[in-house]
């Protein structure tokens, strides 16, 4: 097994190479503005720091979000498009549980990412790291209970959420996201195809008609 994993649904953009037992390589960089720039020279250095090719790569995984539009498009696309290139499968797995994977918790606990209009992304999880709800969407200061939160969105409220409410990690790694998705592949189970979670309609829209101003 030999899975490339990325996510770009939040500002971090991130890759990896993963061998079914351990992270080969994985690159991290934090950039809102420049996913659609960064993600394939990033997925071309892990494959080089890894030792492999993309033709030698057996999974596609990407990160499905929640996320903004825009960059969460860049990561699903590229996902789609090497699949077609190589014949090899690609796979959708929830940003959220990426994170909640690399957590180091004794109990339940939320990840929060931001989500934009002065909202998060969330999900509720076990000490194992299984999700118990979500993907959802609301506003900082209705996230549930008095859970420790992960996720760039609890350092952003932290305010709001509490201070000492916030745990690490604060944005997705490919290493967990490639090392999660390994890890359900070798027990069967079937992943979800390379599709957006979307919650809420995109910022942007189409224009409609102009707006008479003769009577």
């Amino acid at each position: 097994m030999l899975v490339l994993a990325f996510d770009t649904a939040t500002p971090a953009v991130t890759a990896a190479v993963h061998d079914g037992e351990r992270v080969l390589a994985e690159r991290t960089t934090v950039d809102a503005r420049r996913h659609g720039e960064l993600l394939v020279p990033t997925i071309e250095e892990v494959l080089r720091a890894a030792g492999v090719t993309l033709r030698d790569v057996t999974a596609i995984v990407s990160g499905r979000g929640p996320g903004p539009y825009t960059g969460l498009r860049v990561g699903l696309a590229t996902a789609q498009a090497l699949a077609s290139a190589t014949g090899a499968p690609a796979y959708g797995v929830c940003t959220l549980d990426a994170i909640a994977y690399a957590v180091a918790a004794d109990g339940p606990f939320l990840v929060a990412t931001d989500a934009r209009r002065k909202e998060v992304f969330w999900g509720s999880y076990d000490a194992g790291g299984a999700r118990l709800a979500g993907p959802a969407v609301d506003r900082p200061d209705a996230l549930p209970g008095v859970l420790p939160v992960a996720g760039a969105g609890a350092r952003m409220y932290a305010a709001t959420i509490g201070p000492d409410r916030v745990i690490d990690p604060e944005y997705p790694s490919a290493g967990a996201l490639a090392a999660l998705a390994a890890e359900r592949l070798a027990a069967g189970a079937e992943l979800e195809p390379p599709l957006p979670i979307y919650l809420r309609r995109p910022d942007a829209r189409v224009p409609g008609p102009p707006k008479r101003v003769t009577a």
